[in-house]
């Protein structure tokens, strides 16, 4: 298993902080550079909502491989905080119960590759996010 890094969230900072760290990442497992900045805009949606929605949490950032042996970036992303009563609401886009556009979470969902919500009121949030290297036809990185 790979080391893992953990950033605390409680500001800004922290978020610019987790996005940094996910890039150095992913420059070791190779993935694109379009796919670096998909994933630290993935981690600026799931992170800020920590900072807005419960003040405090912390991402969990590690490179993870498949049973083909590619490689990826897992990005969990929790808090304690009030949690979310509709997770099927709020990831359509243009929901939100805050001042934002309501595009945090389903963009999130849309930049990576896979990801999982858990979540329930008074219990907080877990986001889990997976960007994968890419691969051509032949296995070779692209």
């Amino acid at each position: 298993m790979e080391a893992e890094s953990r950033i605390a969230i409680e500001s800004d900072a922290d978020v610019v902080t987790a996005r940094q760290r996910a890039r150095q990442l992913a420059g070791e497992v190779e993935l694109t550079s379009t796919d670096q900045t998909l994933l630290a805009t993935a981690i600026s949606e799931v992170a800020r909502n920590i900072t807005t929605y419960a003040t405090r949490g912390e991402v969990r950032l590690r490179i993870v491989r498949d049973g083909d042996g590619r490689a990826g970036i897992e990005v969990v992303a929790s808090d304690e905080g009030p949690g979310i009563a509709d997770i099927e609401r709020a990831l359509q886009d243009g929901f939100t119960t805050g001042e934002g556009l309501g595009l945090g979470l389903p963009g999130a969902r849309r930049l990576v590759d896979e990801f999982d919500i858990e979540s329930a009121p008074s219990k907080g949030t877990r986001v889990r996010l997976v960007k994968w290297a890419r691969t051509t036809g032949s296995g070779v990185r692209a």
